[in-house]
């Protein structure tokens, strides 16, 4: 199992390259399930997660092909062979539960089996559930899957409001609304970028939907949609991460293909904490000068709003803050995994619930920690940034879900960091 050593060695200066978004490119795959015309998504990130959808949906009869050293898919399902989403692939990944929505509205049935084997109300898929049982879906839980009827006829347009803003929800309902037949308004939708991008390729596909980054998006139905290409848009958590880079350990560096309109409470932040970030033709320019950062309170939020995504990296960085600061998590219960492990690093933490202080210190110390999550394991590394000595971050497997080459951009702008395989 492979570690990642990373040695604090000051500023940092140059340009990261920032992946298309995973979140989107794993919600934009299942599309290809509502048509038997070819998709193309360009700018697509290379991750196990990526390989994981693909596994899913080759095994559902969709081919994909991987172009481009990896950067474009090929989607094609003029032949879905299957209806049932295994377990055993499914369980390596949430998303899997997006291709319940797509077989559902375009072959009336589907198998599908609980993410992870999951309860349903953890961070709840009873919502997809009843969002398609709006549209007149039959669902029957038994054995961890889910079996999922649409009536005869197929789904039905209908008027749902989501009690929880839910971003997996409110993409499974949109992928099942573009071949129902009528009107679909999904009310108290997800805001998110990714719901924006996955619009844009549904609406070249042919469907029909107003409203995608409000709270109130209209879809029509229609009989079939068509192939289309399509770019994945740039990961804003990606983007956030490597912003955090210079901002934890000072410098000056642009994250090539980066907006502000991505990240906009998130650069509120940084500005309050005394980080600057300027909009270039390039990207995100972030830098940050002499002595400390300020410290700020935190609250993770639905988009628009500061994203849980960054709750992790944001702590890092508020380790070494001048004053107390008080992040708030409002979206995932459990997720302060991480403040043991900055902890075992000289951070000051005290968590309670989902409330964690941190007061910041002067410095952190190298040590041996274990990341615990995908957005943990990119935590610990900006912290070894700003550390006095050695940080070894084992079971990094976790970053290979989220980040591509994690390595070769933080070292292309003067980190000294390093992969090796465990002793």
């Amino acid at each position: 199992m492979d570690q990642i050593i990373v040695t604090g060695n000051g500023a940092l200066s140059g340009d990261i390259p920032i992946a298309g978004a995973k979140n989107a490119c794993l919600t934009l795959m299942p599309a290809t399930l509502l048509s038997d015309e070819p998709l193309t998504l360009t700018n697509a990130p290379r991750l196990s997660d990526i390989r994981t959808m693909t596994e899913l949906l080759s095994s559902l009869g969709s081919e994909v092909s991987s172009l481009a050293d990896g950067h474009v898919l090929a989607l094609s399902s003029h032949n879905v062979t299957s209806r049932r989403a295994d377990y055993d692939i499914v369980r390596k990944m949430r998303a899997s539960i997006l291709v319940l929505g797509p077989m559902l509205a375009r072959e009336g049935y589907a198998e599908v089996s609980l993410p992870g084997g999951c309860a349903i109300g953890a961070r709840p898929v009873d919502l997809h559930l009843q969002a398609l049982e709006a549209m007149g879906a039959e669902m029957d839980l038994r054995d961890g899957y889910v079996h999922a009827t649409a009536p005869d006829g197929g789904l039905k347009g209908a008027t749902f409001e989501f009690p929880l803003v839910s971003v997996g929800a409110t993409e499974n309902a949109l992928l099942a609304a573009t071949l129902a037949k009528g009107t679909t308004v999904l009310k108290n939708a997800a805001r998110e970028p990714e719901i924006v991008d996955l619009a844009e390729c549904l609406r070249k596909m042919g469907a029909q939907i107003e409203g995608e980054g409000t709270h109130t998006i209209t879809i029509e139905g229609v009989e079939r949609l068509g192939g289309a290409t399509h770019r994945v848009v740039t990961d804003r958590i990606e983007l956030g991460t490597y912003m955090l880079a210079p901002a934890i350990c000072g410098g000056d560096v642009t994250c090539l293909g980066g907006r502000i309109d991505l990240l906009q409470a998130f650069c509120e932040k940084l500005d309050a904490a005394g980080i600057s970030v300027e909009e270039t033709e390039k990207g995100l320019r972030v830098r940050r000068g002499n002595g400390r950062v300020k410290a700020v309170d935190v609250t993770t939020e639905p988009f628009p709003g500061f994203p849980t995504d960054l709750q992790a990296q944001m702590m890092a960085l508020l380790c070494t803050a001048e004053g107390t600061s008080v992040l708030e998590e409002k979206i995932f219960e459990n997720r302060f995994m991480h403040a043991p492990e900055l902890m075992r690093m000289g951070a000051s933490i005290d968590v309670h619930g989902g409330t964690a202080r941190v007061s910041g210190v002067d410095k952190l110390r190298g040590a041996p920690v274990m990341a615990t999550d995908l957005r943990a394991s990119v935590s610990l590394i900006l912290a070894g940034l700003a550390a006095e000595g050695e940080t070894v971050v084992s079971r990094v497997y976790h970053l290979d879900r989220g980040y591509e080459h994690v390595v070769r951009k933080l070292s292309g702008v003067g980190a000294k960091i390093q992969r090796v395989a465990a002793q």
